[in-house]
């Protein structure tokens, strides 16, 4: 997970590497058991002397195996292949299931670092992580971060080693 350190620049090491909060798979779960429960029940209400019976079985299996994907698999992908990385030069954002997408932030080019919680969130112990850049993107929210107040306080303990030139306590 996270950057390979062949990735990693001369002097660089990684500080803190982690996926999206785990409840970003609450509702992939629900959506495995509910096509579960209504393809069993779907198979069992189906009379086996019905004149198309193994049509309607197949025609089942083919639903059930398509909203799985859908509903289940591709959000667990999602979920296992986003990372964010953050080491002591940069915060790295890498997304993407096919193909990949990584965003770096350099620690140097960083404003601002704040959160954002609900209730919900804060009894889960995530939140949203909103790093303020002098970018073109400018401010970016990244949602669900798991151990939201660490990372923030770990971030921005960084940004400032870096504004003041102490850099791996150098």
């Amino acid at each position: 997970m996270g950057l390979p350190e062949h990735h990693l620049t001369s002097g660089e090491r990684v500080v803190h590497s982690f996926h999206p909060h785990w409840k970003r798979l609450i509702m992939p779960f629900l959506a495995l058991i509910l096509v579960i429960v209504a393809s069993s029940a779907a198979f069992y209400f189906i009379p086996v002397n019905y004149q198309y019976v193994h049509i309607a079985w197949i025609a089942v299996a083919v639903v059930s195996m398509v909203a799985l994907l859908l509903w289940s698999f591709i959000p667990y992908l999602r979920w296992k292949t986003t990372s964010y990385t953050l080491t002591t030069h940069r915060f790295n954002i890498s997304t993407g299931i096919l193909s990949k997408s990584d965003d770096d932030i350099p620690l140097t080019k960083v404003n601002s670092v704040s959160s954002d919680q609900t209730f919900l969130e804060r009894l889960l112990g995530c939140g949203t992580l909103v790093v303020e850049s002098a970018s073109d993107k400018g401010e970016i929210n990244l949602r669900d971060i798991p151990k939201i107040q660490a990372v923030r306080a770990e971030l921005f303990s960084l940004v400032e080693d870096v504004a003041d030139g102490d850099v791996d306590g150098r």
